[in-house]
């Protein structure tokens, strides 16, 4: 069993490993912060066929729903309020295996069982997240945060 869960790790580490050179070679040389968040959210929820792929933007101390794929998102989030403004306050990634246990869930959509939400930084500030839902439990684990950490420390936040 062990190793059967080692094989899908795996797997999903080749997939970000492939996808990274095609994300630096969608955003380099683009300086349009907009553009690239938007390529980026594309390119993720094409590899992988999550549920939700977007990005809230820190403005007038608030997360303001920016570039995304999927379903209608919630437009804005307040700090420390459900996994975004958690992540954004806490400043570090969020993985929650079931969001009907996360305590304040903010619920944009009934389908999304499992979450990850990663901080981006700009001179030590948070000055967005990257929000992942699916609509499987559990779906997201400690190779995704490693790797989505990397892409979003690829975009340039100017």
């Amino acid at each position: 069993m062990a190793e059967d869960l080692h094989v899908i790790q795996g797997t999903k580490a080749e997939q970000y490993q492939s996808l990274i050179p095609q994300i630096k070679g969608l955003i380099e040389g683009e300086t349009d912060v907009t553009a690239n968040l938007a390529n980026v959210a594309a390119a993720l929820k094409e590899q992988f066929k999550w549920f939700w792929v977007g990005f809230y933007i820190v403005k007038n101390n608030e997360l303001v729903v920016g570039p995304f794929q999927g379903p209608v998102a919630c437009t804005r989030i307040k700090k420390g309020k459900g996994v975004c403004g958690t992540s954004w306050e806490q400043a570090k990634t969020i993985i929650v295996e079931d969001v009907e246990k996360f305590p304040g869930h903010i619920a944009c959509s009934s389908l999304s069982r499992s979450e990850i939400v990663i901080p981006a930084f700009k001179n030590s500030k948070v000055i967005a997240v990257l929000d992942v839902d699916s609509e499987l439990l559990n779906h997201f684990d400690e190779t995704d945060a490693i790797y989505l950490e990397q892409i979003v420390k690829l975009i340039a936040f100017d």
